[in-house]
């Protein structure tokens, strides 16, 4: 006995009891705490020369996903400010905030949704790049990287 849940929302979390009735032993019941998240997100540390190129993928472990169906975004944070670096909807051109005097003209957006970095700087170092991606309006998943600048 099963209950199945078809798209699933932040507003379907909460207990859910399943009750029947046996012979001869009478009713048996059980609950369950379904708790739906509405943003997952993935932490990763990247290492990186000075003056190289800085590749980030948006999501390492997700493969199989086509992120190109998809609206995404990158953002570069530093001290809890974030400020978006290039926005991506689907079958359309990747859009560059270039307002950024520090990224304006060092970033890209490759066809796998990879953010490239170059060259990399030393202000680049211990910032937090995110890629994130809205799967359905109430379910984002978002991957962090920090990265670290290392001089030769």
């Amino acid at each position: 006995w099963a209950l199945h849940l078809k798209n699933v929302t932040v507003s379907l979390s909460g207990q859910y009891e399943c009750t029947f009735a046996t012979y001869p032993y009478g009713t048996k019941a059980a609950k369950i705490q379904l708790t739906v998240k509405a943003e997952e997100e993935r932490h990763y540390l990247k290492k990186v020369w000075l003056n190289e190129t800085l590749e980030i993928p948006c999501l390492e472990d997700m493969t199989s996903e086509n992120l190109s169906t998809y609206p995404l975004k990158w953002l570069v944070g530093e001290n809890g400010r974030k400020e978006e670096l290039v926005t991506k909807e689907p079958s359309c051109p990747a859009v560059y905030r270039n307002s950024s005097m520090l990224y304006g003209q060092r970033v890209l957006l490759s066809l796998n949704n990879t953010l490239k970095v170059f060259p990399t700087k030393i202000a680049d170092d211990s910032r937090v790049f995110s890629c994130h991606v809205l799967y359905h309006p109430e379910r984002v998943q978002k991957s962090s990287t920090t990265v670290r600048v290392f001089g030769k």
